[in-house]
């Protein structure tokens, strides 16, 4: 059964890669909201620390490598959050 833990784990970490990629490479992030972001932010941050005394390492590695991925798109959403106040400020 741990294997499957494993294997669930690695693939709910992995799906929101390909989005922290996409934000990466045209630098936007503007198609996704604030509240989906912190809402999952939040959700990774609680069930992280409600796992974190039981010591279920393949829920851990899940949590922390989604709050990673979040924390790119949340970065690069500030970003151009920033660029764009930039461009209308000069306006």
């Amino acid at each position: 059964m741990t294997i499957i833990g494993y294997i669930g784990s690695i693939l709910l970490a992995l799906c929101g890669v390909p989005q922290a990629i996409k934000a990466w490479k045209t630098n936007s992030a503007k198609d996704i909201s604030w509240l989906f972001l912190l809402s999952w932010l939040l959700g990774e941050m609680f069930t992280f620390a409600y796992v974190l005394p039981k010591f279920d390492l393949p829920l851990l590695l899940n949590y922390v490598v989604n709050m990673i991925v979040i924390s790119v798109i949340i970065k690069i959403k500030n970003q151009t959050v920033s660029q764009k106040s930039q461009f209308s400020s000069k306006d």
